[in-house]
């Protein structure tokens, strides 16, 4: 089943489905696998340096000839580097988050990348289409990592009526069910995080996808809201001790406490003291399968959802 939309023509994609850049998961790896799947794969380049980020590119480049996109963290401290970097490197599509990529819109414009900011809220939204955006993923409270204070059900239809560009939803979308409510909601393409971290070529630790095997559905929370940058994640010994630094408001420490951690969990599978970062929908994952297989079941399931709903208003 294709279901065409601006975000699959914007991208040259086959399916409207992008997957979530997420750092020290999104590898070229998995990337490339979503890309070579009819989706579009991110790599995320979080903290990377820029060298290794330029070697994920080529490796992508290297597997699949399907566009994909790098996800660039705006505070990471050598950003400027980065940026220049994914200029030579001539990649197709970035997407942004943690700040304003206005300071580099006009060089990426006229490179021919295409520009998707992640938004929390439809100010961020306007001022990013403003700007020159291509499109803007809206992403709800529900998804893992950083996050903001609107649920994805809310903040998609708010944004779909408050910008001319196209909408992509993103938070607590792990099956077509969530992909058909999305697009009944304004949106014209999903990013899909968690699920893709329990895709084969997904090069996360085994023990981290274990965990969001075993996951239910209160098994989230959100810690580090005293720093003014909430984090989603698996509910762990880590995550204990930031939930208390944060009910006293020692944001320091709580900065210093989680330097690390993200990387401890995901590269090297400490389950214990590693940053979980995973969405709610962590609780709706219970397959590792190929990437292709993810797509797939998501298209057939949307498609599947919207002739039921169909059939139920008797259309």
């Amino acid at each position: 089943m294709s279901l065409h939309s601006r975000v699959t023509a914007l991208l040259g994609i086959e399916h409207p489905i992008i997957q979530g850049g997420m750092a020290w998961t999104a590898t070229a790896e998995l990337a490339a696998a979503v890309s070579n799947a009819g989706g579009l794969g991110i790599i995320g380049a979080g903290h990377m340096p820029t060298d290794l980020l330029r070697e994920q590119i080529r490796g992508a480049k290297a597997v699949t000839d399907r566009p994909f996109g790098v996800n660039l963290m705006l505070l990471t401290p050598h950003i400027d580097e980065l940026v220049q970097m994914v200029l030579d490197e001539h990649v197709l599509v970035v997407t942004t988050g943690a700040g304003n990529p206005g300071k580099y819109m006009q060089a990426l414009m006229d490179a021919g990348i295409k520009v998707i900011p992640i938004v929390p809220s439809v100010a961020l939204a306007k001022r990013m289409e403003s700007i020159g955006a291509d499109a803007v993923i809206g992403e709800g409270m529900e998804a893992g990592g950083h996050i903001g204070e609107l649920t994805t059900m809310v903040l998609t239809p708010q944004l779909a009526d408050a910008v001319k560009v196209p909408v992509i939803a993103a938070g607590g979308i792990a099956d077509g069910r969530g992909m058909a409510a999305a697009f009944a909601l304004g949106a014209e393409g999903v990013q899909v995080g968690t699920r893709f971290m329990c895709a084969e070529e997904c090069t996360i630790h085994p023990a981290i996808k274990a965990e969001i095997l075993k996951a239910k559905d209160r098994d989230t929370v959100v810690t580090g809201r005293s720093t003014g940058h909430p984090v989603r994640v698996i509910k762990n010994k880590l995550a204990r001790q930031i939930m208390e630094l944060d009910r006293e408001n020692r944001a320091e420490e709580i900065e210093a406490l989680g330097a690390g951690k993200l990387a401890l969990a995901m590269r090297q599978g400490d389950t214990a003291m590693g940053s979980l970062m995973a969405g709610q929908c962590a609780a709706m994952v219970d397959t590792i399968e190929p990437a292709a297989a993810i797509i797939d079941s998501m298209m057939a399931e949307a498609a599947e959802t919207m002739r039921q709903m169909c059939e139920r208003l008797g259309a």
